[in-house]
Formats: C-alpha cells, structure tokens, sequence
C-alpha cells in the first residue's frame, strides 16, 4: 500500500474512503505542510437542505470529514439554501419540485443537526463550522455573476460532465435553471476560498463534475490550485445503495427513525459488508477492524454486534446504543421485550386491522406488501403467522400488556393500548 505523507490521506486509504482526486500528490503536500506547522487545512462538504435530516448515504463522506477534524483540519459543513432552490441534476430525470421558504428554513435545522452528530463545531482552531450559500447568493447580480463567473466555463466541456450527459443520453429534459448548477457549486468553493482559505472539497463520486468546475474556476480567477477528494458510492453485495432499507431511508436524525432501528440496520448487515462497514461507518483503530472482519461463521454475529453499537454510538450516543443493544439482547437473546422495541399505541377495545398495524408501524410500506407477506406466512402477532389479512387486532390478544407483531425474524414491535 501507498504510504502518504499526511495522516489524513493514509486513513482514507486504508479505510476504503478514497476513490478520486484531483491532484493526490499535491492535496498530500498541502496537508503535509499544514499538519507540520500546526496550522489546519480547511475542507467542506455540501448539502442541499431538500430533507430535514440525512441519512445513512450521506455519512460516508461526513465520516471523511470527521476523520479530517480529527487529523487536526477544519471542517465546514456546507448547507445549500440557495443551491436548493435549483436542485442538483445528478442522477435526476427531471426537474426537482421547488421548497417554500418555511420548509427550507426546516430542513436547514435538520442538516445542522445531522452534520453536528459527526463533527465538532465551536470557536476553536479546528472546530466545524456551518455557512450557508444563501448568504452569498441572494443579493448577486445575475449580469456581474455571467460576466465574472460565466466567462470561465466552457459550455462543450459541460455538456461532456456525468450530470448533463447521462441526462441527455437519457433522453431526459434538462432546464436551463439546473445546468448552471454546476456554475453555482463552482462559485461556492471560490467563495469559500476567499472567506476562509478552503482549498479541499469532499464529497461522493457523484459530485466529481461539480467539484471539478470549482477547481477549474479556482484555477482560472483565483490562480489557486483547489483539491477534490471523492469517496466511492457504497453498495452491498447486490450492488444497492448503502443506506436504504426495503425502500425506506436509513435516517441519521433520531425524531426520522428510532435508535433501535437505526442500530439493527447495520446489526442486519450482510456477512459480505461487515469488514467494510466498520471501517467506514466507525472509529474502531483499523487493526481491531482487521481483527473483526476475519472472523466467519457464527463468529461474524459479534463483529455485527461491534458495528452496531460503534455506529450508533456515534450518530445516537453512547446512551442510545447501549439501550438499542439492550433491546437486542432482550428480544432477540433472552426471548423477552426490549424497552426501545418500535411501538405502536392502538385502541384494542375496538380493535386495528391488521393490515394498518403494520402498516402504521412502519414494517412495511404499503397494504400491498403487507398482504404479500402474508401470503408468504411473513408476517406474525405472538409468534403466529398471520393468516387473514382482514384479522382484526383486539385487547384479547395482548400477551403481558402488550401485543407482540413480526416482520420476518429482524423486525419486532409492540401494539399497546
């Protein structure tokens, strides 16, 4: 393996968070120089306030950044209220719906809360900080900004960029409004240039076109070498995305999703995924992870068991973990009731249908699928399958205060009254 001068590039690359940069050798001399004499490196990760919270797809390059902090380099967390307002066309087929103010103003909230579960913010040398693109944007002036900024791209080598040409190979419609994403992305790290000395852009794979027309802006206005550093797009053994569950978001904020699910998504790793895992998704020292990621068979369980806990540790606390592991034990090894098992309250006198129990607690998305796992005896309350999907779920079937109901053997919950 490669051996890096700075600290931060050679965990990137013995963890797996390296895929691409622009220049590797120069963003290792840069870091280099800044670790020797003390002074942090500045680095930023954007994202666009379309949710109120991220989710387990986001985390790989916020880990990235996490990591940067804790080589002793200054993190800024990047929330886009103005690049919001246009939407990313990256991997889009159309046009995103457009946010009112209030919602905008919500998810904002809910970035900064996502982003300061992983990162340190405060007044200190190397602690994060947030801006936000909106301060800089929303007094421009569009004939300045074409004039200053427009000048410095070439339309022939955009329209060559993943983000515009998968889109028109598709066939897909692009507005005028998202091909200047680009521009606008490009002018944020110029500007974090010059207000706070940023020189590195971190962020997954497929913000690369973007990065790039930062550091070719950098490059031409500012006479500034800028660096883009890329993590690659996490997949399971079946080529999925990280960070979905049946179609439902992995959420990172705890009012999105419960810390017992939060903790069981990655105690339900596939065997193939937990060496992978624990090095990105946790801050275990790589030879512990080493350790674990040997281990087979029924052995591989207590690695799963570590990642569950490290990760959760880190997006819900120390307190949160320790009581999603205690849940897990109860339920899943003691054969009892956790405390933090999902939770649904229900008027048993008059009874819920079956269908709508499941539904409301979230084991499954739709009616529909509710009604195919029944078909498949997926589906259980007190153990038993469920065997019609018009069963009507009533105080007689509470067992110690509550009812007991199953997704397959991973996804248990409560009805109580």
């Amino acid at each position: 393996m490669t051996q890096y001068k700075s600290e931060f590039i050679n965990i990137m690359v013995e963890r797996g968070f390296y895929n691409q940069c622009t220049n590797i050798e120069g963003f290792d001399d840069y870091l280099y120089e800044c670790e020797k004499s003390g002074k942090p490196a500045v680095g930023y990760l954007g994202s666009d306030p379309t949710g109120d919270s991220l989710h387990v797809g986001h985390i790989v390059p916020l880990m990235m950044l996490r990591w940067f902090q804790k080589c002793g380099h200054k993190p800024l967390a990047l929330v886009g209220g103005a690049t919001a307002r246009i939407g990313d066309p990256s991997g889009k087929d159309k046009l995103r719906p457009f946010l009112d103010e209030a919602t905008l103003a919500k998810n904002i909230v809910g970035l900064k809360k996502s982003f300061s579960k992983f990162l340190r913010f405060g007044d200190g040398a190397n602690d994060a900080l947030m801006v936000d693109n909106w301060d800089w944007f929303k007094d421009i002036n569009y004939l300045a900004f074409l004039r200053d900024i427009g000048t410095c791209y070439s339309v022939n080598r955009m329209l060559t960029m993943d983000s515009v040409k998968s889109r028109l190979d598709r066939e897909q419609p692009m507005s005028f409004l998202e091909f200047n994403y680009m521009l606008l992305q490009g002018y944020d790290f110029c500007v974090l240039l010059q207000k706070y000395n940023c020189r590195a852009q971190i962020a997954g794979a497929d913000q690369w076109g973007n990065i790039t027309s930062g550091t070719e802006l950098g490059r031409r206005r500012y006479n500034t070498e800028l660096f883009g550093f890329t993590s690659p797009i996490i997949t399971d053994s079946n080529g999925k995305k990280m960070g979905k569950s049946e179609g439902n978001a992995v959420w990172i904020n705890d009012e999105k999703l419960p810390t017992y699910d939060y903790y069981q998504y990655f105690r339900n790793i596939g065997d193939a995924e937990v060496g992978k895992c624990l090095r990105i998704y946790t801050d275990l020292p790589i030879d512990e992870v080493r350790r674990l990621e040997q281990l087979q068979d029924k052995e591989i369980n207590e690695a799963k068991k570590i990642l569950a806990f490290e990760a959760t540790k880190i997006c819900r606390g120390l307190d949160g973990a320790t009581a999603a592991q205690e849940t897990a034990i109860k339920t899943f090894e003691q054969g009892t009731s956790g405390d933090d098992l999902p939770t649904l309250n229900a008027d048993l006198q008059n009874g819920i249908g079956v269908l709508d129990a499941f539904l409301q607690i979230g084991f499954v998305a739709s009616k529909g699928e509710a009604r195919r796992l029944i078909k498949q005896a997926g589906l259980k309350i007190n153990g038993k399958p469920v065997t019609d999907e018009g069963y009507i779920i009533t105080a007689a079937d509470v067992i110690d205060g509550a009812v007991k109901i199953a997704q397959g053997k991973k996804k248990i919950g409560l009805i109580k009254s």
